[in-house]
């Protein structure tokens, strides 16, 4: 009697829940939530499920925005890869998307990307030009040679045209912005917030992840 009675109560709590767990996977659709890249974009890595990261260090959404990312890439299994895309609109941006490679190819990325972002949104410096730029990189232990030669380098502007094609490719038009393996943009207006951005992100990483039959 007592078997009888509970199993209806059971499945009053159960089937709801079941209900809500379908749903939130299937609530991610294309032209909703994210956008489909056509045609799709090579990566770096085919062996890896490739997260871009556009962004700019004067903007303030992209400020917020990067703690979040931060901690989330420390969680991503090792098939995936997320890497930061300095978006460019203009000249200005041109120049701190050198000083993100700069900062790269110097090896000094984990200590110069905070820097820059706070330069731009806390100090309020404008950084419009490679002189206020190497100021913030010798005052962070890099040598104004080694700035110049790297700031100027052949292999950093080859990188600022790569990112800056590929950006206007995947048709990105504001920051934050996501995209993942090449194929889809993810955008905060589509997502609804930046904590959906990456709920998204992990959702299309699972796409490709089980089209590729892992």
């Amino acid at each position: 009697m007592i078997k009888r009675l509970l199993l209806p109560l059971f499945l009053l709590v159960v089937t709801p829940l079941i209900a809500v767990a379908e749903d939130t996977v299937q609530s991610y659709e294309e032209g909703t939530h994210y956008d489909l890249i056509t045609p799709a974009l090579r990566t770096a890595d085919p062996d890896k499920i490739e997260v871009a990261e556009f962004f700019w260090y004067g903007c303030g959404h992209c400020y917020t925005f990067e703690p979040m990312i931060e901690q989330w890439k420390k969680s991503l299994p090792e098939d995936v890869d997320c890497q930061g895309s300095p978006a460019i609109w203009n000249a200005q941006m041109e120049l701190h998307a050198r000083a993100f490679y700069t900062a790269q190819v110097l090896g000094v990325l984990d200590t110069m990307h905070p820097v820059l972002f706070q330069a731009m949104n806390v100090d309020r410096k404008r950084l419009s030009s490679e002189a206020e730029i190497a100021e913030l990189f010798t005052a962070n232990g890099v040598s104004a040679e080694d700035f110049d030669k790297a700031f100027n380098s052949f292999g950093v502007s080859s990188q600022v045209r790569q990112t800056n094609a590929r950006a206007r490719a995947a048709k990105i038009t504001g920051t934050p912005a996501l995209m993942v393996n090449g194929k889809y943009h993810i955008s905060t207006r589509r997502a609804g917030s930046q904590a959906n951005m990456l709920q998204v992100a992990e959702f299309l990483i699972e796409k490709e992840r089980a089209a590729r039959g892992n």
